[in-house]
């Protein structure tokens, strides 16, 4: 197997509007609508304040599509967050973005993807699996998912490309089948009526938790923004338009849920498309759109595993990292040796955790580096007038400003409601700052390359 060994090699650009659309929605799109209703439910007993959860949640999600499609249209590099902040707050919070990615971030969310792969697969297949069980078949999921995109990044978009057509024609028909049959098998809209149960702050933070995982992705394609066709035009309207198709699809989808089990169904229902599909269709349904959710999130899995370890490759241009994360296979073109770190990493935290511990360590330790990456918008503005992107974030500066003010909330919440995991969690990531000072000192006088849009763009 031959590779490229300088660290400098660039991967070629070669994903087109539908391929970075398709990877928006297929990443986002992920473990997150099939699995966290049951979570929120519990969390928010009241049918309207949980679909309120929801829309509040896209709408921060919108917020921070419409801002990052900014950053991206401006730093149309490989990197993604990791170039946001280092951009817009210099190497070390660059640094520890990718740290944490490292450590807790990219692992957790291929664990958590991966998982509810592993589930509505052994549910297709009338197999009542132990969580060893599922760790095992998700870990191999996650094999194979590198293993593709060392192969080529065209053929893992395409992948995901195609299971995102079959999770959105799924939830389409489902969610059509619901409102359409679902009154001959007990749907009713009775189950909308507020319960009368006291809705806390604290309940409905922990709820906005799980629902921005279910969201999150939106920008995840930007990892790869190196990798994709005049990235100035195509990545903004890709992140906006790929957030709005989630945002709608799943709020849809919750009412689906809602309409044919009602609000406590949903929430005994950890598998609750599965359970929505057998209510209305018997055994057969269930299985099938089993079935059609193992593949789909799979596609969610190999979105995740093309994108996320491109920040590695990054951060080695920068010689911030590994030398050896830069690496790009002299055939494939694709950085393999990043890909590959990124599974065996997964894998651990699959075999080693459950789903909500995998989807909350996920989001409080990524949440607050979008949050600052945003917030480095304003900087950026007034300090790079050589940046000239081809998108501006409309309601600026309000709308970033909704976007951070949503992740203070969230973080604050953590701490008050859970402050010893949230506070380990945090340790874990701020471990990452000692490192970096060595990691600089090694690398001291080095300048990374420009990533604005400069001549050579």
């Amino acid at each position: 197997m031959s590779v490229i060994r300088d660290s400098t090699a660039t991967l070629s650009r070669q994903l087109g509007t539908w391929s970075v659309v398709g990877l928006v929605i297929g990443i986002t799109i992920g473990s997150g609508i099939f699995r966290t209703p049951a979570a929120i439910a519990q969390r928010v007993p009241d049918p309207l304040w949980m679909l309120a959860v929801w829309v509040v949640g896209g709408i921060i999600s919108l917020c921070g599509a419409l801002s990052v499609a900014e950053l991206a249209a401006s730093l149309p590099r490989t990197g993604g967050w990791y170039l946001y902040l280092r951009e817009g707050w210099g190497r070390a919070a660059g640094f520890l973005f990718g740290w944490a990615e490292l450590v807790l971030i990219r692992a957790s969310a291929t664990g958590a993807v991966a998982t509810v792969c592993s589930s509505y697969a052994l549910r297709a297949l009338g197999i009542d699996a132990s969580q060893l069980t599922v760790g095992i078949v998700a870990a191999a999921a996650i094999v194979i998912a590198a293993a593709i995109n060392i192969r080529g990044v065209a053929l893992g978009a395409a992948v995901t490309g195609a299971s995102t057509v079959a999770k959105c024609t799924a939830l389409v028909v489902l969610i059509a089948v619901a409102f359409l049959f679902g009154g001959t098998v007990g749907g009713t809209m009775d189950h909308f009526a507020p319960s009368g149960v006291g809705i806390g702050a604290g309940g409905l933070g922990l709820a906005l938790i799980s629902v921005l995982w279910a969201y999150d992705g939106f920008a995840d394609v930007a990892f790869a923004a190196g990798e994709v066709r005049n990235p100035q035009r195509i990545l903004p309207r890709a992140i906006i338009g790929g957030t709005l198709a989630v945002v709608g699809i799943y709020v849809a989808a919750n009412m689906a849920y809602l309409y044919v089990v009602s609000l406590s169904g949903m929430a005994a229902s950890p598998l609750v498309a599965a359970d929505v599909a057998r209510a209305l269709t018997g055994p057969g349904g269930a299985t099938a759109i089993s079935l059609i959710i193992a593949i789909s999130t799979f596609g969610s899995l190999m979105g995740i595993s093309l994108a996320a370890p491109r920040v590695f490759f990054a951060m080695a241009e920068d010689r911030l990292f590994f030398p050896a994360m830069a690496r790009v296979h002299g055939r494939f073109q694709t950085p393999y040796v990043a890909i590959a770190m990124t599974a065996g990493l997964g894998v651990v935290f699959v075999l080693t955790r459950t789903f909500e511990q995998l989807a909350d360590t996920f989001v409080l330790s990524i949440w607050p580096f979008y949050g600052l990456a945003i917030a480095g918008m304003y900087r950026l503005r007034r300090r790079r007038s050589d940046l000239s992107p081809s998108f501006r974030t409309p309601g600026y500066p309000v709308t970033p400003a909704i976007f951070i003010t949503a992740v203070v909330f969230l973080v604050g919440t953590a701490i008050i409601q859970d402050p010893v995991y949230t506070g380990v969690t945090f340790a874990i990531v701020l471990a990452g700052l000692p490192v970096y000072w060595f990691v600089a000192r090694q690398a001291s006088g080095f300048r990374p390359r420009a990533s604005g849009l400069g001549k050579g763009m």
